[in-house]
């Protein structure tokens, strides 16, 4: 029997990289397979059906799918450190900002503009709509002026702590700054907030992550930028 967890992912999947977070930060072990999802490899569509990632494989060989599941699952599990919120309202909050990035800002900014960026460029080999960016970038600026606003306010995203708001976030954005489609310097109080997430040891190795043909960002593995 596999004595240790097995995480299928892609490298630049935000919701690999929000599991991958996660279990480091719940200090739970694992060992990684990337997995193109596109290429829907027979073996991989035995254990998901569904064709994407991450899937998250139990010692015992138990699979489980979809990122907001498996997250679920990695939190009953181990529930310490507690990455859901002190009270109903502070995880009713860490819960609505999980919820944005994981959809509101993956359908406005990811889809455009990741999407066209990367799937156009590396999937299917062909020029990306301009059009889709200039979209998909017009719509960063807005989710980024609410999170500098937000981050003004608040030591973490949700509140006092690091919360699964904040790895989900941080998950979305490291995408982001790996294709350098962030301007640091025009939001101050969301940098600071993202170089606390940045510095955490859970962190390191989204930091070594490259994708062949798709080189970083000047800043991306940079800690002090």
């Amino acid at each position: 029997m596999n004595q240790k967890r097995t995480l299928y992912h892609y490298p630049l999947c935000p919701f690999s990289r929000k599991v991958r977070l996660l279990l480091f930060e719940k200090g739970l072990s694992y060992g990684m397979i990337m997995e193109t999802p596109w290429m829907r490899r027979p073996e991989f569509l035995k254990i998901n059906p569904a064709g994407d990632v991450p899937v998250l494989i139990e010692p015992d060989g138990y699979a489980l799918t979809d990122h907001v599941s498996i997250c679920e699952y990695i939190n009953e599990i181990k529930t310490t450190p507690d990455l859901m919120g002190e009270t109903p309202r502070g995880r009713a909050e860490v819960r609505r900002l999980t919820n944005w990035f994981d959809s509101k800002f993956y359908m406005e900014v990811y889809k455009p503009l990741v999407g066209e960026k990367l799937d156009k460029v590396v999937r299917l080999s062909k020029e990306p709509d301009a059009a889709l960016i200039r979209a998909g970038r017009a719509n960063l600026k807005r989710h980024l002026d609410y999170l500098d606003w937000l981050t003004a306010r608040r030591n973490y995203l949700a509140g006092r702590y690091i919360s699964m708001a904040d790895l989900g976030a941080a998950a979305h954005l490291s995408v982001l700054d790996y294709l350098g489609e962030i301007n640091w310097e025009r939001y101050p109080d969301m940098k600071a907030w993202y170089l606390k997430i940045k510095y955490r040891p859970s962190f390191n190795s989204l930091l070594m992550d490259r994708l062949a043909g798709i080189m970083p960002s000047d800043v991306y593995a940079n800690l002090d930028f």
